[in-house]
């Protein structure tokens, strides 16, 4: 259940950033309430992972996976440009997520 709630907090804390871009500046009152909405279920979300995942290992795939969807979602719906070294730097912190999650032993399994 604690990678359900991991997970969740990832969508929650990824729709909470790309909602900010439209909130301009908290003047949009449904693009503000999707941040602040979005941004108190993924810390909730998030301290429910942590009773289970170190502090650590779960931060890191929650920045890690976070980092990489935001970006994805800024290129497909903000047009905003991704290069090469782009690609290939998400693609290491993805791959750094999948190692730790499959080698580590600090990953509750």
């Amino acid at each position: 259940m604690h990678w359900i709630y991991l997970t969740l907090a990832i969508i929650a804390e990824v729709t909470a950033t790309s909602a900010l871009k439209a909130c301009e500046g908290f003047t949009k009152p449904v693009p503000s309430l999707m941040v602040i909405g979005g941004y108190i279920a993924a810390f909730y979300l998030l301290s429910l992972t942590l009773q289970v995942v170190p502090v650590g290992t779960a931060y890191a795939i929650w920045s890690g996976l976070g980092l990489s969807l935001i970006a994805l979602v800024g290129w497909l719906y903000f047009g905003q440009p991704m290069d090469l070294a782009a690609v290939v730097g998400f693609g290491l912190i993805v791959g750094g997520v999948v190692t730790l999650s499959l080698f580590s032993s600090a990953m509750p399994h």
